[in-house]
């Protein structure tokens, strides 16, 4: 079922905008349930024939979680790297649980720029506010005395979400927040603090931000003994080039690596471009079919950066 919802004036030009630069046309849809909390699965894409629905199933707070949606494509549209899986681990469990808890932490960095734009036009209250904490307690239990468990992953990336979330007001919401995840608070303001050095002004910026997160989570939960998501290697993460880093040669910029993982196109072992200065997975190739390893590798290492990309059909920014 759809309800009819009016959004505010700012929805309607944040609606314009992508509309202005989508291929096609997007439109908004509302369903009719009201949890009484917020979170970010409350709204779903549906894509058919160069038409897009942005369904916002959840009505507790239409104008923010519509204009949640419309900024996260407003980001991609303005060239900012998206996150790819094109590897597996041969476990569609594991696969699903890895993309899962990546993609949530790519989006706690996504989340600066959207929560920033949206507290810009007023789209966050402090109803909304007192929503979101009331959809991170349906999300999780509480810790049970501040032990770490099988759920400590998602708490800690949802702990980060809430600290970019909450921004200047955390503290209206930091007792309760210590209160049912003293571990993962913590652990979760230490890692922000070091992410907040830097700020996001552009594609670039955001770029480095996601790896530098994918790195930090891991240390944590290496020191947890708890498993790493290892999302350096298992997610590629679009490239942003300068002009002149275009027109060099692949060995230049990257180093290709045999992994243990299969790429999911032609399901063979795949081979993951890491990049030389960050170490994260920016492309994935398969095993070579019609010549030997070696001379396709050669092959593959002498040409164009820009060549490459475009032959791979890999979407990359220009800075």
């Amino acid at each position: 079922m759809m309800s009819k919802v009016e959004v505010n004036d700012t929805v309607k030009s944040l609606l314009e905008e992508v509309n202005a630069s989508f291929p096609g046309e997007v439109r908004i849809g509302f369903g009719e349930e009201q949890a009484g909390f917020v979170r970010h699965d409350q709204a779903q894409q549906f894509v058919e024939e160069g038409k897009m629905l942005i369904k916002v199933n959840d009505i507790t707070a239409p104008n923010h979680t519509a204009s949640h949606e419309l900024i996260h494509m407003l980001m991609i549209l303005k060239g900012f790297p998206q996150l790819y899986f094109q590897l597996s681990t041969g476990e569609k469990d594991t696969d699903n649980q890895l993309m899962f808890l990546i993609t949530e932490l790519y989006d706690v960095i996504a989340h600066e720029v959207v929560v920033k734009e949206q507290r810009r036009h007023y789209l966050i209250d402090d109803e909304v506010e007192e929503a979101f904490f009331k959809g991170i307690e349906d999300a999780v239990e509480a810790e049970d005395a501040g032990k770490v468990d099988g759920f400590s992953t998602i708490r800690l990336i949802m702990m980060m979400d809430a600290i970019t979330f909450y921004g200047n007001g955390l503290a209206n919401f930091e007792t309760r927040l210590v209160d049912a995840f003293p571990t993962t608070y913590q652990a979760a303001k230490k890692i922000m603090q070091e992410l907040d050095q830097r700020t996001i002004s552009n594609p670039f910026d955001f770029r480095r931000k996601v790896v530098k997160a994918f790195e930090l989570i891991d240390t944590q939960l290496k020191e947890w003994d708890l498993p790493e998501i290892h999302a350096m290697e298992f997610a590629t993460l679009g490239s942003v080039f300068s002009e002149r880093q275009l027109r060099l040669s692949v060995k230049q910029l990257f180093q290709i690596f045999h992994s243990d993982l299969h790429e999911k196109a032609q399901d063979t072992h795949g081979f993951v471009g890491l990049g030389i200065s960050d170490q994260q997975n920016a492309f994935v190739v398969p095993t070579p079919k019609d010549m030997p390893s070696d001379e396709y590798f050669r092959e593959l290492y002498a040409k164009n950066v820009k060549d490459f990309f475009e032959e791979m059909k890999m979407p990359y920014t220009i800075r």
